[in-house]
């Protein structure tokens, strides 16, 4: 590590409103399964929590340029374990998303691709000198985030490959998109949404369509929806200690996709509203770790792990209040899963790395 990076230099206020949040995750997963077959999940979660930080402070030291150096041959890496997940994945109710591991732990490739993907398009446009950018360019953009995302759309994991798309979209905003060009991509994505809708297999176009009119099929894909809404709702503006929907097993993986819900129904409207006031206090520091980078290809590297960090947040508080379709995605920091927690603090473990090098000549 070079003599001029100092930890004087992390971001130990971010890093402390992240562990809020982490604690805020392994308290409400404790609640929510404590007499379940669940129970000593919270426990694991804190394992994970604890690795991450380890991870994250060891990627902090690894100079962010060296891995925008070296980022093809991490990208290759990340098609080859989307390919061994085709070939020698777990299936798991209908899905083959992991690899399993040796001590009985399931690995799942798809996350760690989307920092693969971050420090990949930071790459490429850093490269590009800010020329204005040719149909060319974006067609390669597109391609870079295109193929891994179509590799997990087959496994068949859509919440995940949605993930995906906001690296891209961020990318090309800071790149330089023009307003013609934006124009166009969102007319042809338009016209291609009939024939993605045709490649969608059943339960997941339930999932999409299910939000808008819940009560439809209240006992098949609008169930979660209803259990959510009703978790939330009945949480007042104080919450409720009894948290009948969670503890009685109505709320569905309150521990993971529904934690935000069960978070609500137990602390209420103020504990939801505290836990979107930490992450907008993350988001914004993230921000202006964003602005403060020594170089471009700093700055596409932050605003990526922005970028996917939004998009969790946004679309599971939505998917939990009615506002969007179901789709899978774990809250950040929150939910309980351990590639979810290694990816995130990996990322910011990269956020501090370019922080850190604000002041290196």
């Amino acid at each position: 590590m070079s003599r001029y990076i100092s930890f004087r230099d992390f971001d130990w206020v971010l890093f402390i409103f992240v562990l809020m949040v982490c604690a805020l995750g392994v308290t409400e997963i404790r609640s929510a399964t404590v007499h379940t077959k669940f129970a000593g999940a919270h426990i694991r979660q804190i394992y994970w929590i604890v690795a991450g930080i380890a991870c994250m402070f060891l990627m902090s030291m690894v100079n962010y340029q060296i891995l925008l150096e070296r980022v093809h041959w991490m990208y290759i890496a990340a098609i080859a374990s989307l390919m061994m997940v085709m070939i020698f994945g777990h299936r798991y109710l209908g899905a083959k998303r992991w690899i399993k591991m040796p001590g009985g732990w399931h690995f799942q490739p798809s996350e760690w691709v989307k920092l693969i993907l971050i420090l990949a398009v930071a790459k490429y446009f850093n490269d590009l000198h800010q020329r204005e950018l040719t149909w060319t360019d974006f067609i390669k953009a597109g391609a870079i985030v295109g193929v891994p995302m179509l590799m997990v759309l087959t496994q068949p994991d859509l919440g995940t490959a949605l993930t995906y798309i906001p690296i891209a979209v961020m990318g090309l905003f800071l790149g330089g998109l023009r307003a013609k060009q934006a124009l166009t991509v969102v007319l042809l994505a338009g016209l291609m949404m009939p024939l993605a809708w045709h490649g969608l297999k059943p339960y997941q176009r339930d999932r999409l369509t299910s939000f808008l009119e819940p009560e439809a099929d209240s006992q098949g894909s609008g169930y979660q929806v209803i259990q959510s809404l009703i978790a939330v709702g009945s949480g007042g503006i104080w919450g409720s200690s009894a948290g009948s929907q969670t503890h009685l097993s109505f709320l569905p993986v309150p521990q993971t996709d529904f934690i935000f819900a069960a978070f609500a129904e137990e602390h209420g409207f103020v504990g939801a509203l505290s836990v979107m006031l930490l992450y907008f206090i993350v988001l914004m520091r993230l921000t202006q770790n964003a602005q403060t980078a020594p170089d471009r290809a700093g700055t596409f590297v932050v605003m990526g792990v922005v970028a996917v960090l939004s998009f969790h947040i946004l679309v599971n508080i939505g998917m939990v209040v009615g506002f969007m379709p179901v789709t899978g995605i774990p809250l950040p920091l929150m939910s309980y899963g351990g590639s979810s927690v290694l990816f995130m603090f990996l990322a910011l473990g990269i956020v501090m790395n370019v922080r850190m090098r604000r002041f290196v000549n």
